[in-house]
This record gives structure tokens, C-alpha cells and sequence, in this order.
């Protein structure tokens, strides 16, 4: 099993969990955004990561959840309730994120020691027990959020109708949640490809064509190892993953 990986990746950005299930946090002087929430239980490696920067959970201005999936609600609503963080997510989504709509998606390809290796890292960090949101600060693509770093959010609808990407240039990143992935967590796949568990593929390929004008170094999933090797590569690999697959 793969151990946590806790990582600086640049001056200002972070990433907890691994490349199972990961979350980012973007550091500036006025305090910290968190894109994603990962598991309950990453909230460990929260406080350890922010301790490691002179920060504590009460330094963190917002949470922008990139869709409303279980698996990226994680600690948000422990934030939120604790400390008053915001948490926004996209008005399509924002059901989902409070636990009143469901996921309309199937597993796909995959294979049996990947998907058990996917489904024990969730539960022995808590996804078997979901806290959904109370409140929720709905956006819209094209929004850029009063956030520490200066996030702009972009539809990307497909792997969920509210799935969105989060662009920060301040530290040459974009964060894709499950509009992409670098490891395909129900088979081990490596490399940018298409996500499982998305409602629409078509969608979300299609999707793919505005994610691909963003000019950023880093483009960073909620599953998978964080990819530096610019937007255009990245999305002509999952446009290829998802000609062989199909």
C-alpha cells in the first residue's frame, strides 16, 4: 500500500494524501485555500502539514471542492463547522456536496487488486463514513473567489454535472478533480486518462477542449501523482488513453 506523501511541490503549494486520494492547499501571506477535502481522515495530515508551516486550521480562508463527491467532501464540513470556513462548490454540484442527490455513474475497467487497494485506503481513512455539507457557497464558471491565491473557477462538467477546475496563477496550477486522472484507481493505470465513476464521458472528454486553453506547469487531480508537464500534454495523453479504451 502506498504511504502518505505529504509534499511541497513549489513555494506555496502543497499536497496531502497520495496518489489514492489527494487534496492541495495554496499558502500565501493572507492565509490558505484548499482545494478539496479528500477523506475524513486526511484532516490529520491537515493540521500536521499546516503545523509544518507556522498555520493552523483556523489560517484556512476557503475550501473550493473541485465536484461533490464523497471521496473530495472529506473534511470540509469539520472546517466549516469548526471554523467557519466557507466551502464552495458549483450550483451543480451543490446537492451532491450536501448529501441530497447521488452520483449517476458505473466502476468501468478494473481490476481486483487495484479497486481493493482503492476501496481499504478509503475506509481505513474514513470514507465509509461521509459527513455531508450544511452549507455550501455556490459558484459559477468564470468566478474568481476572494481566496488567498486568487482561484478562477472553470466548468468542466462530465464527471459530474458541477465538475469544475480550479486555476490559480500564482502558483502555475490547475487543479481537475476527477476531469482527469494520473491513476486510474480501480485498475493502476499510470499516466493521464480518463477518470472512473464519471457520469457522462462524453461530456467530460468534451470538457477536455476548455481545460486544454489554461496555460499552467501544474495540473493537479484528486487521484494520481501531480503532473508538471503543462495542460496541452496532459490532455492529448487522456484524449489517447481514451481512444484506447474505448
Amino acid at each position: 500500500m502506498e504511504k502518505e506523501k505529504d509534499m511541497r511541490l513549489a513555494e506555496n503549494l502543497h499536497r496531502i494524501g497520495n496518489d489514492i486520494v489527494a487534496c492541495y492547499l495554496v499558502v500565501t501571506d493572507e492565509g490558505v485555500t484548499v482545494v478539496d477535502a479528500g477523506l475524513a481522515g486526511h484532516y490529520r495530515e491537515l493540521e500536521a502539514e499546516l503545523a509544518g508551516l507556522g498555520r493552523t486550521p483556523a489560517d484556512v480562508r476557503g475550501v473550493v471542492l473541485t465536484h461533490g463527491d464523497t471521496d473530495h467532501l472529506g473534511f470540509a464540513e469539520r472546517l466549516r463547522r469548526e471554523h467557519g470556513t466557507p466551502v464552495f462548490v458549483h450550483g451543480a454540484d451543490a446537492a451532491r456536496a450536501r448529501g441530497e442527490a447521488k452520483a449517476h455513474n458505473s466502476m468501468g475497467h478494473a481490476k481486483i487488486g487495484a479497486t481493493a487497494g482503492f476501496l481499504w485506503y478509503s475506509a481505513r481513512k474514513g470514507g465509509l463514513r461521509t459527513t455531508y455539507l450544511s452549507e455550501v457557497s455556490e459558484v459559477a464558471g468564470g468566478d474568481v473567489l476572494d481566496l488567498p491565491g486568487a482561484p478562477r473557477v472553470m466548468a468542466l462538467p462530465g464527471h459530474s454535472p458541477g465538475s469544475i477546475a480550479v486555476h490559480v496563477p500564482a502558483v502555475d496550477a490547475v487543479f481537475v478533480g476527477d476531469g482527469l486522472t494520473t491513476r486510474h484507481v480501480l485498475t493502476g493505470r499510470r499516466g493521464p486518462a480518463p477518470a472512473p465513476f464519471t457520469d457522462d464521458p462524453e461530456q467530460a472528454l468534451a470538457s477536455l477542449d476548455r481545460l486544454a486553453e489554461i496555460d499552467a506547469k501544474w495540473v493537479l487531480p484528486g487521484h494520481g501523482t501531480p503532473w508538471d508537464g503543462g495542460v496541452r500534454e496532459a490532455v492529448r495523453r487522456v484524449r489517447e488513453a481514451g481512444a484506447s479504451l474505448g
